[in-house]
């Protein structure tokens, strides 16, 4: 088995395993496999458009304050992170909009949560394959079975509640008038934007014990999703036209 494919199966059979997991509170009116499937390919296709506008980032931020600000993981400043975090949100977003939000599959208020999510997770697939194949191709195998572990409890939870959080803005503004719906719209992938940032720049620049806390705080976001899920199963109303 060549490198190339234990990174990707180190990538994508976990994100396959959240998926299974959170597709379950779906489970009385579950989705098309075919939409779920798609919505996934997405995810996984933004990362290739996701890797340049980050490194462009990185360009013209350099340019302007006339140094590197990317070369020293620690030292990459808040303002780089955020507009990271604001380019991997909004094309996950767009993944789950242009395939599955805006079809006929998104009849009840929990399939926006859904398919945020399966966006998400394959959006984390592809770019955890790359963070396990980057010590894999140096020769370090305990590294990169390591580096697929933290991310299956970090990263890809991380990918999970922030996308889950442009959900469950549009689940409860599913009812409302257009205007409002573009208001929570705008109001979660602020929040998602936020919540990425966040842990992204704690990681950096916390270690050891601290990483853990900054960890556990992920699991505790999912802990409160999960409580959301069942929130947004009893919002009843006849939906608009979206």
């Amino acid at each position: 088995m060549n490198n190339i494919t234990i990174a990707l199966l180190g990538g994508i059979f976990p994100a396959l395993l959240w998926l299974s997991y959170w597709l379950r509170e779906d489970r009385r009116h579950p989705e098309p496999k075919k939409m779920i499937f798609l919505t996934f390919i997405a995810g996984i296709m933004a990362v290739p458009l996701v890797l340049p506008l980050e490194k462009l980032t990185c360009a013209i931020i350099r340019d302007i304050m006339t140094h590197d600000v990317c070369g020293d993981t620690k030292n990459v400043g808040i303002v780089v992170l955020t507009i990271w975090a604001a380019i991997e949100e909004i094309f996950k977003f767009l993944a789950a909009y242009f395939v599955a939000i805006r079809s006929k599959y998104m009849d009840e208020p929990i399939d926006a949560v859904i398919y945020m999510i399966t966006a998400a997770l394959g959006f984390a697939a592809l770019e955890n394959t790359f963070f396990i194949l980057g010590p894999l191709l140096d020769g370090h195998l305990f590294e990169g079975l390591i580096t697929g572990n933290l991310r299956f409890i970090g990263a890809s939870l991380l990918h999970t509640v922030s996308s889950a959080a442009v959900g469950v803005a549009i689940a409860f503004s599913y009812y409302k008038r257009a205007t409002l719906r573009h208001d929570f719209l705008l109001i979660g992938l602020v929040g998602a934007i936020a919540l990425h940032t966040i842990f992204n720049f704690f990681i950096i620049q916390q270690s050891g014990v601290h990483i853990f806390l900054v960890f556990g705080s992920v699991w505790v976001g999912a802990i409160i999703l999960l409580l959301l899920f069942e929130r947004i199963k009893r919002v009843r109303k006849y939906p608009p036209t979206l």
